[in-house]
């Protein structure tokens, strides 16, 4: 009998030992996004949206050494990341619930997001030539971040647009472009370039064939239809001149706002007193800027900027990761301090911005904006000033940035916040 019973008590502990083995082999991957603890924060959230697209979900840790992530382990994720040069770690289901135990904290100013399933992306962009070269000659920062963090996306463009295809999408950014049917007012220095003249040509040809007279119509009609799009529950995102202009199209609708080197006749010299602001998503009372020869639509911009490139820096806003999880998503990053960078429309004066927008950036200093961020309807819409977060003046003409110099960058970072954000589970999403 004694032998008997001290055979169940090793069988018995035997189990103990296999079980507590077991559990410990059930284990998570950690991807830590801190300044020191990350090396390619760039990849870390493609690989975050691509285990997503497996059809697994994952977890953001807001403001957790920076914003980290997790998803379960296995094999085939973690050679992923190393195939793509992340910085993770592998950690057992005890410790990932003791970090889970730490964010929940009421006095920690954290978070745990769960991350459900991977938004499908569109890029509204124009067509490329008959070369597979796109007849704009510049670049753009989300299209080259979500091709360096191997984050597929589809191209949409006014024809799509018009088509109703946006249904088919969750997240879309709008490409630098001029709402307004101004081709980003580059007449007075771009005007004689063989680039512009194509550009205007198959602007026009385009906005024809889709039954509208001017240019400034047909980029009237979809700037409706993105509307639509966001307040039907889109997500949209938007950067340099695409921010500004989009508002001005909405405010000037039914209005000639365009001289006669757009659009072949004058513009309406009472459009500033018609304009109508409660059409806008961001800005108000607005003043244009109507001469055709000025590289500037209208005062939504800081033109008259002070700040010296080295000292140009904006700085990211503290919101509670618990009780307002949106904007805390907006602004994960491993330093609140992020270097500025120039564009057609770089910064927004203070005084043009709507009371009910949230603010996520600002220079206090220059009285101006640099992120900013509101809902319609069922819907959110980001704007983002700037053209290239890693290059600080980029020019017509200008090579791409090489995002493998620039893997740690905190403002790419906010542009991949923006493409997470949308994963996030329904209940943490609303305001």
């Amino acid at each position: 009998m004694e032998k008997y019973c001290n055979m169940l008590k090793k069988s018995f502990l035997v189990s103990v030992i296999v079980f507590f083995a077991l559990a410990a082999k059930a284990s998570m991957i950690f991807i830590p996004m801190d300044y020191d603890g990350q090396k390619n924060h760039l990849k870390a959230y493609g690989v975050t949206y691509w285990v997503l697209n497996q059809g697994v979900e994952a977890y953001w840790l807001l403001n957790y050494k920076g914003g980290s992530f997790a998803f379960p382990y296995s094999k085939y994720f973690e050679d992923e990341c190393k195939v793509r040069g992340i910085s993770y770690k592998v950690i057992p289901d005890g410790e990932f619930a003791r970090i889970r135990e730490e964010i929940a904290n009421p006095e920690a100013n954290m978070e745990t997001i769960k991350l459900e399933k991977a938004p499908k992306i569109a890029v509204y962009t124009p067509d490329v030539d008959t070369k597979g070269e796109r007849i704009q000659p510049w670049d753009d920062a989300v299209t080259m971040v979500l091709t360096y963090a191997e984050i597929p996306y589809e191209t949409v463009y006014d024809r799509e647009v018009l088509e109703n295809k946006l249904a088919e999408y969750d997240w879309l950014h709008l490409h630098h472009e001029d709402f307004t049917g101004q081709y980003g007012k580059f007449y007075a220095s771009q005007g004689g370039t063989p680039w512009y003249k194509i550009n205007q040509k198959k602007s026009e040809d385009l906005a024809n064939s889709l039954g509208f007279d001017k240019v400034s119509e047909l980029k009237l009609a979809v700037a409706r239809r993105i509307r639509e799009f966001v307040e039907g529950g889109g997500f949209m995102f938007a950067m340099c001149s695409a921010t500004d202009t989009y508002d001005i199209a909405l405010a000037a609708q039914g209005l000639d706002i365009c001289d006669k080197v757009y659009d072949g006749d004058g513009f309406d010299h009472q459009a500033q007193s018609k304009l109508d602001y409660s059409q806008t998503f961001a800005f108000r009372d607005f003043d244009l800027i109507l001469n055709p020869m000025q590289y500037e639509h209208s005062s939504i911009d800081n033109k008259d900027r002070t700040v010296e490139p080295e000292s140009d820096y904006f700085n990211l806003f503290d919101f509670s990761a618990k009780w307002d999880p949106i904007p805390s998503m907006l602004c994960q990053n491993h330093t609140k301090i992020v270097k500025g960078f120039m564009g057609q429309t770089t910064a927004f004066v203070r005084s043009t911005i709507k009371p009910e927008v949230l603010i996520l950036g600002e220079n206090k200093a220059e009285g101006e904006t640099r992120y900013l961020h509101g809902t319609y309807g069922y819907g959110t819409w980001t704007f983002f000033g700037g053209h290239d977060p890693e290059d600080y003046r980029h020019y017509v003409g200008d090579p791409e940035t090489d995002l493998s110099l620039h893997p740690t960058s905190p403002g790419y970072r906010l542009i991949l916040n923006n493409i997470l954000f949308p994963a996030a589970e329904k209940k943490k999403r609303k305001t």
